[in-house]
């Protein structure tokens, strides 16, 4: 049996008197890939901040090769050959997609004393890293041009430099759709081939299982199980993770989607991004969008939010045509973007919870000729919206939204939409970076109100969520609809083979 490469004993951490990692131990061996599982809150980033330097161990202590090792700064890991791919991108977006994977260590030409950037080394060597992780763009592309599942794969190449020993990987397949996922993990078996020690972190189980040889579960910063992968079912680890056991993760409709169209969209087109989509979503429908990054997903749902303009077609809401959609003219027709992007584009992350689960609401509470805002009212309707969400903090009024985990501020940002009586949901990712047990939440959330007769468009990279929560789902490839399948013939295989343009179905 090959040696521990890396070893956790009796690690613990607090912060503010609470603790988060308690007497944790484990091993990562050489050439082995061990899945790190658990829901948001439970200790996994703040063990891998420690190994990374960016935090220190109240007690206990790390071993890598059998020697000691208390990192203080991240440079040091480093240069002990340890590499983390972090949940939240750490990208510069004013520089280029070369500049950030070399931003610490430019490759330099001249003297000792006068030097500067070697910029056809810097380009030749980027290239390299970028083919590795099969990302084709332009090395001098500006990081602020890229897509989030670009942005991601460039922060995986990132990792890739240098004589390592220990790559730690945090949720790196939340922006990647099936064949970048495959892609990266080709990356890890054959970082486990050259010997390295890979520790895999993911709300994504059915990943864990398939690619992981080691499974350990932390629960309340403190190890429920660990042990061969074969050892464990996923309802095992689910039920190891959250205390409880979860009869499935995808809640059953109680009612069928009614035969009323409530958006309708006819031959929109804009150029190189969109052409000729149609469709039409009906009431109390959850209608999935699938597609590989670049088919056009996102900007679809921007286009049909106002936020981005298109050349021709038409828009129609309730039978209504929207001329020149804006965002403001949709939510005044009862139409909701939850983006992909909650941190920049979904949240004020130092604003209360309540701050932000009142934005889009904040109209209907005002006085009808002063226009005061009723903020008691308000206070009363926001509490039992987050109440409805089950949104785990402490005060809502002066708890800033950036303390919670990724899942309590996923549930803030739909229940703003919920709070302003949305109708018609446009949901990209909705569950991007969600543990299994918030997940379980949202989902029930999103059933019960389509249930209820609100209809959403469901866009998702993981074609396991849209194939258990979606009605019908339409297969987008190269900017075009090329599948539109009702549950009852849901095909994986066949979905993927349109999203690769491969075979277009009817």
């Amino acid at each position: 049996m090959t040696r521990p490469v890396l070893e956790f004993e009796h690690i613990d951490k607090s912060f503010f008197g609470a603790k988060v990692l308690k007497d944790v131990s484990f091993a990562v061996r050489s050439g082995a890939i061990v899945g790190l599982v658990g829901e948001n809150g439970a200790g996994k980033s703040t063990l891998m901040n420690i190994l990374s330097g960016i935090l220190t161990a109240d007690a206990g202590w790390i071993k890598v090769n059998g020697i000691p090792f208390a990192p203080q700064r991240p440079d040091e890991s480093a240069l002990a050959g340890i590499a983390l791919v972090h949940q939240e991108l750490n990208l510069f977006p004013n520089l280029s997609a070369a500049e950030n994977l070399f931003v610490a260590d430019f490759p330099r030409q001249g003297s000792k004393w006068l030097s500067w950037i070697d910029r056809a080394s810097l380009r030749t060597r980027a290239s390299e890293l970028l083919e590795q992780v099969n990302l084709d763009v332009d090395p001098g592309t500006l990081v602020e041009e890229l897509s989030p599942g670009q942005k991601q794969l460039l922060e995986i190449a990132k990792a890739l430099k240098g004589d390592l020993k220990i790559v730690a990987f945090d949720e790196p397949t939340t922006s990647l759709t099936q064949p970048e996922t495959q892609q990266l993990f080709s990356i890890i078996r054959r970082l486990k081939e050259r010997g390295v020690g890979v520790i895999y972190i993911s709300h994504n189980l059915g990943d864990v299982m398939r690619l992981c040889d080691q499974v350990v579960v932390l629960r309340d910063g403190e190890i429920q199980a660990a042990g061969d992968k074969d050892s464990f079912t996923i309802p095992d680890v689910i039920q190891l993770m959250v205390g409880r056991e979860l009869e499935t993760l995808f809640p059953r409709r109680r009612n069928t989607p009614q035969d009323v169209p409530v958006l309708q969209v006819r031959h929109l087109s804009q150029p190189g991004i969109v052409h000729e989509v149609s469709f039409t979503l009906r009431r109390g429908e959850m209608l999935g969008i699938s597609g590989l990054m670049g088919s056009g997903r996102t900007e679809l749902a921007r286009i049909l939010f106002g936020l981005d303009s298109y050349e021709r077609g038409e828009i129609l809401v309730e039978g209504e045509t929207v001329s020149a959609p804006s965002p403001r003219k949709c939510v005044d027709r009862g139409m909701a973007f939850l983006t992909e992007d909650r941190s920049l584009e979904g949240l004020m992350p130092s604003a209360s919870i309540e701050e932000n689960v009142a934005l889009v609401g904040l109209e209907e509470f005002g006085s009808r000729f002063l226009g005061v805002l009723k903020r008691e009212t308000l206070k009363d309707r926001v509490g039992e919206v987050v109440r409805e969400l089950s949104v785990d903090c402490r005060r809502i009024d002066r708890q800033s939204v950036k303390t919670l985990s990724g899942g309590n501020q996923q549930k803030v940002v739909l229940g703003k939409w919920l709070l302003g009586g949305s109708r018609i949901l446009l949901l990209d990712e909705p569950t991007r970076g969600v543990d299994v047990g918030a997940r379980y939440e949202i989902y029930q959330k999103l059933v019960e109100l389509a249930d209820e007769g609100v209809s959403m468009i469901v866009i998702s990279s993981d074609l396991e969520e849209l194939v258990g929560l979606c009605d019908r789902i339409l297969v987008m490839s190269r900017g075009e609809i090329r599948a539109s399948v009702d549950r009852q013939d849901f095909d994986r295989k066949e979905m993927l083979q349109a999203a690769i343009g491969e075979e277009r179905l009817t």
